[in-house]
């Protein structure tokens, strides 16, 4: 199952502390990658969230895996969970 998973900065988070925590969590999200779990990440051109790409079994495995970024633990950030599915548009096209 893929998921998209959008990045949103709690009000209480401070700039100290995403710098306190920037290595661990650049560290955490490099190891989910490495799992497989995150396939893609990116930031949004707009302003500077991240754009995360899952491929995991349930969302409920995406947010266990999320949890495990430094910024999620210390409730810097957390994350809206998109489930995404296959575009059946084609079978139109083919009937």
């Amino acid at each position: 199952m893929k998921i998209i998973a959008l990045e949103k900065e709690m009000s209480t988070a401070s700039t100290l502390a995403f710098r306190k925590h920037a290595k661990a969590e650049a560290k955490a999200l490099w190891q989910l990658y490495l799992e497989g779990i995150v396939r893609e990440f990116y930031f949004r051109k707009e302003k500077k969230l991240a754009v995360l790409i899952l491929e995991v079994k349930s969302k409920a495995e995406a947010k266990k895996a999320l949890s495990k970024l430094p910024y999620v633990s210390k409730k810097l950030i957390e994350f809206e969970l998109i489930l995404l599915r296959s575009y059946p548009g084609f079978q139109r096209l083919f009937k």
